[in-house]
C-alpha cells in the first residue's frame, strides 16, 4: 500500500490498486467520529455510445441510462433496501449521477466493516428484470417532470441544451421521458458489464479508519468475487462545433420573479494546457468578474436589480468549457446588458489574481477539516487527472498572470446563448 502526504494539510493518503483493478484511496482522520465512503464508476450521462467490454461493435443506449442504472442498483434480489440497511445501523446512504461518474456512498460512525462490505456487495451484484425495470420508469419520469417544474433547473438544462450541438452533455442527466420509456433490462446490463468493472471503479474512504485493516477488509471481499477480463472501453468521440445550437430562448412560467441565464461556450482546442487547468483559470477569471465580491455584483444589488448574488457554474467536455451565468431579476434585458458590458474587458491585474489564489489556498485548509470535502477532492482529482493531487498549494501557486492572459486571448464571449424565463 502506497503512502503519501497531502502537503500542508497534515493528512496522509493511502492508496492501492487491487488485483482486479479496483483502486482504493484512504485518508484517515483520528480526530473525528464519522466515516465517509464513496464507491464510484467512471460512467455518467455522457457515455451513451460505446463498445461494450469484450465486444467489437459500438452500441448506442438511451439517454439517462447511467441515472436509470443508479436507481436500479438499490433493488436487490433479497429485497433488502440499502437505505433501510444503513438506516438500521445509524448511517446515511445515497447515490448520485453526474455527467462523468456515478457514486454510491454511506456515512456514519457505526458498523464500518459490515457497512463497507455491504456497499461493495450491493453495487457489485446487479438485479435487473423486465418487471422491475418497467416499474422504475414511472418513478424516474416523475423525477424528470419535477425538475421541469423548477425554473432554475429548467434554465440550467436549457442553456446546456442550446449550447451544444452534437455532444451528449447537451441532454439532461436523467434523460427524457421518451428515453426512459425506451430503456430495457439489456441496456442496463450492457452498461453495467462495461462500466462497473473494478478496473473502471474506485473507492474513497475518509474518516476514523485504520488503513491496513480497511484495505484487508476490501481485499477479502474482492477475492471472493469473479469478474470478466477487462479489455478497456472505447467511447465515441464527438466533433463538437464551436458555435452554439441556439442563441436565445425566451419562455414563461408561473413564477414571481423572472430569471436570466447566459451560457458562454469557449473553444479550448487551441490552448496548450489540459482542460482541467484551463477550467481553473476560467473559474478564477469569472470569480473576479462576477463573483460575490465583484464590482458588477455589488452594483446590481445596490440598484435592486437582482435578488441574490450572480450565480455561475462551469462545466466542460474534452474541447469546450461552458460558463453558465444565472440571476433572478425582473429586469432581464437591462441586467444582461450590464453583465455583458462588464465582460467586454476581461483584463485582470496580477494583484487580483494573487488575491484569489490566497482565497483558494485558505479554502484548501478549511476543506481539510471535513471528511466529505476531502473525499470529494479525491474523487474529482481521479476523474479530472486520474491521480490525486498531493500539493494543492503548488497547483494553485502555479497559476500565473502570463498564462491567464494567454487564455483570455482565446475567449470569445460573443459565442453565447441567452435563456430567459419571464413571469406568465
Amino acid at each position: 500500500m502506497k503512502k503519501s502526504s497531502l502537503e500542508k494539510l497534515d493528512l496522509e493518503l493511502y492508496e492501492e490498486t487491487l488485483d482486479n483493478g479496483l483502486r482504493v484511496f484512504i485518508v484517515p482522520k483520528e480526530n473525528v467520529n464519522g466515516i465517509y465512503a464513496t464507491f464510484s464508476t467512471k460512467f455518467g450521462s455522457i457515455e451513451t455510445e460505446f463498445v461494450p467490454n469484450n465486444k467489437k461493435k459500438m452500441i448506442k443506449v438511451p439517454l439517462g441510462v447511467a441515472h436509470f442504472l443508479e436507481h436500479k442498483m438499490f433493488e436487490q434480489k433479497d429485497n433488502v433496501d440499502p437505505f433501510t440497511f444503513y438506516s438500521e445501523r445509524g448511517c446515511d446512504s445515497n447515490a448520485n449521477t453526474s455527467n462523468n461518474k456515478t457514486t454510491y456512498l454511506f456515512s456514519g460512525a457505526n458498523s464500518f466493516a459490515e457497512n463497507i462490505n455491504y456497499l461493495l456487495d450491493y453495487v457489485q451484484d446487479p438485479y435487473f428484470t423486465d418487471e422491475n425495470v418497467e416499474k422504475e420508469k414511472g418513478i424516474i419520469e416523475q423525477e424528470i417532470r419535477m425538475y421541469d417544474d423548477d425554473p432554475f433547473f429548467k434554465m440550467y438544462d436549457g442553456i446546456i441544451y442550446n449550447s451544444f450541438i452534437k455532444h451528449p452533455i447537451k441532454y439532461p442527466i436523467a434523460g427524457t421521458v421518451k428515453s426512459v420509456k425506451s430503456t430495457t433490462k439489456e441496456d442496463l446490463y450492457n452498461c453495467y458489464n462495461t462500466f462497473y468493472h473494478p478496473s473502471n471503479m474506485f473507492l474513497v474512504i475518509t474518516g476514523n479508519v485504520d488503513p491496513k485493516e480497511t484495505i484487508n477488509l476490501i481485499k477479502i471481499n474482492q477475492e471472493n468475487k469473479k469478474f470478466d477480463k477487462f479489455t478497456g472501453i472505447e467511447i465515441k468521440e464527438y466533433d463538437e462545433p464551436n458555435k452554439v445550437e441556439k442563441c436565445e430562448e425566451i419562455t414563461t412560467m408561473d413564477i414571481e420573479i423572472s430569471k436570466l441565464g447566459i451560457g458562454y461556450k469557449i473553444d479550448c482546442s487551441k490552448i496548450d494546457k489540459p482542460i482541467a487547468d484551463i477550467k481553473s483559470y476560467i473559474s478564477l477569471l469569472f470569480d473576479l468578474k462576477l463573483g460575490s465580491t465583484s464590482v458588477i455584483n455589488e452594483k446590481l444589488k445596490e440598484l435592486n436589480l437582482i435578488t441574490h448574488d450572480i450565480d455561475y457554474t462551469i462545466l466542460n467536455t474534452d474541447k469546450h468549457i461552458l460558463v453558465i451565468v444565472m440571476v433572478e431579476t425582473n429586469e432581464t434585458k437591462k441586467v444582461q446588458e450590464l453583465i455583458e458590458e462588464e465582460l467586454k474587458d476581461l483584463t485582470i491585474s496580477e494583484e487580483d489574481l494573487e488575491r484569489k489564489k490566497k482565497v483558494r489556498k485558505s479554502g484548501c485548509i478549511y476543506r481539510s477539516d471535513s471528511i466529505y470535502a476531502i473525499n470529494n477532492k479525491i474523487m474529482n482529482n481521479i476523474i479530472n487527472y486520474n491521480k490525486v493531487i498531493l500539493d494543492d498549494y503548488k497547483k494553485i501557486n502555479s497559476l500565473n498572470i502570463k498564462d491567464m492572459n494567454k487564455i483570455i486571448k482565446h475567449i470569445n464571449l460573443d459565442n453565447k446563448t441567452v435563456y430567459i424565463i419571464n413571469k406568465s
